[in-house]
Formats: structure tokens, C-alpha cells, sequence
């Protein structure tokens, strides 16, 4: 019984070892989970890109914008002159806050009644209520340490009252509901999953029923074969993605601001790229489980590294570096945009652009390797 046990279990580890595709798959899952839990599942934000409008051009400003810096939880990306210059760099995602001083600060400051202005990107709520907090504690810090200063200057015991008041305002998602940040990425994913998965597993089907030969032998050309089998799934993630925007609506009261039709548009430029992806991973499984587990092996890093679940601003700079190579980022931030924000075209060129390259490449490659394979 002992030998008879042995040899099966001799039997099965040589069929494992035999399928290296599988293997590789199994042994780097478990590593891609671990770093990516490790360190994309994290919400301690730092490096939150912001403009600046310093209107006061002061010492007293530039002590200000020292204590931003200092506290690590910004970064002062871009220095703007206009109100149009930094509604751009939010409506376009590029910052999540603009910090405005006045021309008075300096006066007002000595006065005892400086304000400056904090305009934050609500859209992601996460980002947005971290970075509400921590500017007016960065406030609170250094109108207390002005207030020290005053004292010591004039002798006499500092006023209770703070000599600065950081007015904020945030846009897009006042109440920082999560639901406005998390439905519209539910779209992505439900267009990312059916039409990724679902394709590869149905191509693969046909090989291991042994019907793909019989669709090969009939005037049915290879394009045609390709077309019919990822539309569909195509189709189906349409439907599901309309339903989701009509319950997301009605039921959690998330705004759709942006154009339906721009909305949908974009929606099928993301379509090429996750069917490509799936089309690629049927080109080169030869069952459906390996199917599933190629299509596992690019979902994991683009639920992680795209910014639906946890904010890129906390990950590490490279795994920042490698989210760019996630087609589900640039739409996940099309797709918000164009919700909350009601975003332009113009606005959202980059994005749509790069999301157009991966799509084009990725249906490119698959459908050629897919026909090489059928012939």
C-alpha cells in the first residue's frame, strides 16, 4: 500500500514538473501576492502633489510653504498663477489640492487674522480626507509656533486666538462618500474581468472539446472566428457596465456629470485592451486553467497598481513606475473624471492616448498570434 501511495504521488509531481508554464504560474502567484499586499495594500499617503498660488511672494509665505514641505505629506509640483491654471491640474488629475495665499498674508499674518485657501480634489475620498486633516493640523502647527514667535518678540503672553486660519474647500465630493471613489471603479473591474477571463476560457473551450478544428475546416475565416468569439463578452460587459451606472445613480446617489456617450466611448477603447489581454492568454494556454491563472497573473497587479482599492500616492516609487504599464489605471481615472468631474476630452488626453496604444498593441499581438496558432 505504501509503494502503491509513493508511486502515485511520484506520478503526480512528475506531471506537475511536466507542464513548466504551470509551475511558473504556482511559484510566482504566491511571491506577486505577497509584494503586493506587502506594499500596495497600504493608505499611509504621502507625497500628495499640490500647486501653489502664492500671491504674497513674503518670507512669512515662503515659511508657510517650508511647513508644508516639512510635514512630508505634500509635494509642491507646481507653482501656478491663476485660478484657471490650478482648476486645469485638478480637473486633469495631475494634483489633488491647491494651496492659495493672498497678496495681504504678511500683513494679515502681523495682524493676527491671515486665511490662505486649501481647494482639494474630493474625488478620491481616501486622499481627500487625508489631505484635509493634515492641512489643518500643518495650521494649526504653524500659527502656534508664529504665535511663540510673537511672544518672544514682544514679552507678553500669546494670544489664544490663531493669527492663521486655513480655509478649505473640497470639490467634486464635499461629503468625501467613499461610494463616489469606489462605484465607477466597479465599472472598470466588471469590464477588466468578464471580457479578460471569460475570453480566454471560452477559446481555450473550444481546443480541449476538440471543436476549434471543426471551425477551422469551415469558410469561416480566422478574423471572423476571432470577432465572433470576443463580441459577446464584449457586448455583455456593456450591459453590465449601463447597469452598474443606473443602480450606482439611483441607489448610491453618484453623480454622472460627464457626458453618457464620451462615458461609453471610452468605456470600448478599455474593451480593446482587456479582450487583448484575454486573447492573448487563450493564444498561449493550451486548457482553461492555465487560461484563468495567465488572466489571474495581470488581474492581480491591475487591482492593485491601478488605484482602485488602495491610492498610488502611498505605494513605493516603483511600484508607481509599474502601474503605468496597467491599462485599468488610465481608465479608472477616466472614468472618475468623467463622472465627478465631468472632465474634457483635452483634459484627459494622456490618458485616453496611452490607453489607445495599449489597446491597439495588445488586440495587435493577440490576434496575430492567435491566428498563427490556428493555422
Amino acid at each position: 500500500m505504501r509503494s502503491r501511495l509513493i508511486s502515485i504521488i511520484r506520478k503526480e509531481f512528475i506531471q506537475i514538473f511536466r507542464d513548466p508554464r504551470t509551475l511558473v504560474l504556482i511559484i510566482i502567484m504566491p511571491i506577486m501576492q505577497l509584494f503586493l499586499l506587502g506594499y500596495a495594500a497600504t493608505t499611509d499617503i504621502r507625497n500628495i502633489s499640490i500647486a501653489v498660488w502664492d500671491q504674497s511672494q513674503s518670507p512669512q509665505s515662503r515659511s508657510l510653504l517650508d511647513a508644508f514641505r516639512a510635514a512630508d505629506y505634500f509635494s509642491i509640483d507646481y507653482p501656478v498663477y491663476s485660478a484657471r491654471e490650478y482648476t486645469d491640474l485638478i480637473e486633469s488629475g495631475k494634483i489633488r489640492a491647491a494651496l492659495i495665499i493672498p497678496p495681504d498674508y504678511e500683513t494679515r499674518l502681523l495682524e493676527g487674522k491671515a486665511q490662505v485657501s486649501l481647494v482639494l480634489d474630493g474625488s478620491d475620498a481616501t486622499v481627500g480626507g487625508t489631505a484635509l486633516s493634515t492641512a489643518k493640523l500643518i495650521g494649526q502647527s504653524y500659527a502656534t509656533r508664529v504665535l511663540e514667535e510673537q511672544a518672544a518678540l514682544t514679552g507678553r503672553a500669546s494670544s489664544f486666538v490663531p493669527p492663521l486660519d486655513v480655509r478649505t474647500q473640497v470639490w467634486y465630493n464635499p461629503d468625501l462618500i467613499a461610494a463616489y471613489f469606489n462605484v465607477p471603479g466597479v465599472i472598470g473591474m466588471i469590464l477588466y474581468f468578464i471580457t479578460a477571463l471569460l475570453t480566454a476560457s471560452s477559446i481555450v473551450r473550444e481546443r480541449e472539446r476538440g471543436t476549434i478544428e471543426q471551425l477551422i475546416v469551415t469558410p469561416i475565416r480566422s478574423w471572423e472566428l476571432v470577432v465572433g468569439k470576443i463580441l459577446p463578452y464584449a457586448i455583455l460587459a456593456f450591459i453590465d457596465t449601463f447597469e452598474i451606472l443606473v443602480i450606482g445613480h439611483w441607489w448610491f446617489k453618484v453623480p454622472i456629470r460627464g457626458d453618457l456617450f464620451l462615458i461609453l466611448a471610452l468605456s470600448g477603447l478599455f474593451l480593446l485592451s482587456s479582450l487583448g489581454i484575454g486573447l492573448l492568454a487563450s493564444a498561449f494556454a493550451n486548457t482553461q486553467q492555465e487560461a484563468m491563472l495567465t488572466v489571474w497573473m495581470t488581474l492581480l497587479p491591475g487591482i492593485f497598481l491601478s488605484g482602485f482599492f488602495f491610492p498610488l500616492q502611498a505605494m513605493p516609487k516603483v511600484l508607481q513606475w509599474v502601474s503605468y504599464l496597467m491599462p485599468l489605471r488610465y481608465y479608472l481615472s477616466i472614468i472618475r473624471s468623467l463622472m465627478l468631474k465631468a472632465s474634457s476630452v483635452q483634459a484627459l488626453q494622456q490618458e485616453i492616448v496611452a490607453l489607445a496604444i495599449f489597446g491597439v498593441s495588445l488586440m495587435t499581438i493577440a490576434a496575430l498570434r492567435f491566428r498563427k496558432r490556428l493555422d
